[in-house]
């Protein structure tokens, strides 16, 4: 029975609201004040409120404010004149109302209505499961409806929408109440040891199994076993699992009996299970087994309106949490927290809040003290162009807008930064460079003297390995070894463009010979290459010395 507070400025209709309500046994009381409906609200499980006057604002705000306090909400109903459905919506929506009815009151209407209100007040008390949209309206209408059944469920949703606290709400509600209601990670988990915690495994089974041990099955006989990220779990095992949700009997790792379970399987997936289906990560044998009957929990950022009411819940946990006296948020902090995308979901909004509490100077949340990746509207993971402003190429032109895209267009952007400074630098290294020599001593390559590239000889052996890394436009490349002398002009070779490898060994050879005055054995340690070698390549390039 609940206790049903009834406006009582219209005589008429706050009459037929009563008869209809204490037809159902309820305990109906009239007020007309908010002064009168204080300090009332105790006494009953359950409790309503009916306003009856014509639409007021303020004063349907005062009134709804005494419930707001209690998370969930107590239900709000309102009578309205209106009679299409639509301005009935849209009235209850203006009014912060869970439903509005047409005048006169049809007493048979408003017994169907109250009690499915409060039916639903009563679920979200005992699963808490918290909001007033009409996604969450539909979830809980699923749970009521599923709970009671043993049909396996498959949960899907983005991850943080709260998944895990559905699954407990079927727990809760069922028959298996009295058992225990196990959750098992199969991401969390290594192939090698996830068949041991499901099913357990016998002592002597593998190394490091010095005793028996029982599984998750085997721990939730009779109750729930929640297998959250279903979509994670390898192959042979979704084998094994298939049969066990068949059959309910298995054999522990290592064992030679089998063993019966009676257990209700809930899995849980942020992954479009159809799609590992297609491509072959998940067994589709095992999709449609664990796929009896559905719930979809949506993210966040479509059911904004259920924002406020989880940011009272979190900021009334977390206050008697961490003894702080909070009395909730700004206008102007609410309305950024709103506007926000929320890619991790409640359980980002949750930890936010936490963290706000924890951290804020006052018993009042400010915009100043929200994180400000929040109040500049963050980079979300999730795709969406609400917040990704589509960059603008060299030419004017708009880059389309995705995060993928985004990534892309900024590596270029710094690549081409870093391209730049490079010539630059080159640029300033060349206007410093030594001058090549004349043309008179190159062998009177005079055409291609502005294309050669100047090679100190005693590191000779370091440009011909190198040569794939020197630049073909011309730049200069100076040995190490060389630094701290003035290369003279018999100690320089010519490379030019077009050269083969074997074109610019054969100069590097005869450079080196000539330096060491055609003693071989000194040239061929001067280029880091054995005697035999060097006279095999005096030979194979027909080299005079």
């Amino acid at each position: 029975m609940a206790r049903v507070f009834v406006d009582g400025r219209a005589v008429e209709a706050a009459i037929a609201v009563r008869q209809a309500a204490q037809a159902d046994g309820h305990e109906v009381e009239f007020v007309e004040s908010v002064r009168e409906l204080e300090g009332r609200l105790g006494g009953a499980a359950e409790v309503a409120l009916v306003l009856t006057g014509s639409p007021d604002e303020s004063r349907a705000a005062a009134m709804r404010g005494l419930f707001e306090a209690e998370i969930p909400r107590p239900p709000v109903l309102g009578l309205t004149e209106e009679t299409h459905p639509d301005a009935r919506r849209q009235l209850a929506r203006s009014f912060d109302l869970d439903e509005a009815l047409s005048l006169p009151v049809d007493p048979d209407e408003m017994r169907v209505v109250l009690q499915t209100h409060l039916d639903r007040y009563d679920l979200q008390r005992k699963t808490g499961i918290i909001g007033r949209t009409e996604a969450v309206r539909e979830i809980l209408e699923r749970v009521h409806m599923i709970a009671p059944v043993m049909s396996t469920v498959l949960l899907t949703g983005e991850s943080g929408t709260g998944k895990e606290l559905v699954a407990r709400a079927f727990h809760r509600l069922s028959p298996r109440r009295a058992k225990a209601f196990i959750a098992v990670n199969c991401a969390a988990l290594p192939e090698s040891l996830l068949e041991s915690e499901l099913f357990g495994h016998e002592k002597g089974a593998f190394t490091g199994a010095t005793s028996l041990r029982r599984g998750m099955f085997e721990l939730a006989d009779g109750g729930t076993l929640l297998l959250d990220e279903i979509a994670e779990m390898p192959l042979p095992t979704q084998t094994r699992l298939l049969r066990v949700l068949e059959s309910r009997r298995f054999m522990r790792v290592g064992g030679d009996h089998e063993i019966q379970v009676s257990v209700r399987v809930v899995a849980a997936t942020n992954r479009d299970l159809r799609q590992a289906v297609e491509t072959g990560a998940f067994r589709r044998d095992l999709y449609y087994r664990l796929n009896v009957l559905s719930v979809h929990v949506p993210p966040l950022r479509e059911r904004r309106r259920d924002i406020p009411v989880l940011i009272r819940r979190f900021i009334a946990e977390f206050s008697r949490q961490h003894d702080r006296e909070f009395r909730g948020l700004a206008p102007e902090a609410l309305q950024i927290l709103l506007d926000y995308d929320w890619p991790g979901n409640v359980r980002e909004l949750r930890n936010l809040i936490e963290s706000m509490v924890v951290l804020a100077p006052g018993s009042v949340i400010r915009p100043e003290d929200i994180p400000p990746e929040i109040r500049s509207g963050g980079v979300s993971l999730v795709p969406s162009t609400a917040h990704i402003a589509p960059p603008v190429d060299a030419g004017g032109g708009s880059i389309p807008s995705s995060p993928q895209l985004a990534f892309v267009f900024r590596t270029l952007v710094d690549l081409k930064v870093d391209i730049d400074d490079l010539k630059r630098e080159f640029e300033a290294y060349r206007l410093g460079a030594r001058q090549l020599p004349p043309a008179s001593s190159r062998g009177g390559a005079v055409d291609e003297i502005e294309d050669a590239i100047e090679i100190d000889i005693t590191d000779a052996v370091d440009a011909i390995g190198a040569v794939d890394a020197i630049d073909a436009t011309g730049a200069e490349v100076v040995s190490p070894a060389g630094e701290g002398r003035e290369p003279e002009e018999a100690d320089m070779i010519a490379i030019r463009p077009g050269m083969t490898m074997e074109e610019i060994e054969r100069e590097a050879i005869i450079a080196v010979l000539r330096q060491s005055g055609g003693n071989r054995r000194r040239a061929a340690e001067a280029l880091g290459i054995g005697e035999r070698t060097i006279y095999r390549k005096i030979r194979k390039y027909g080299i005079e010395h």
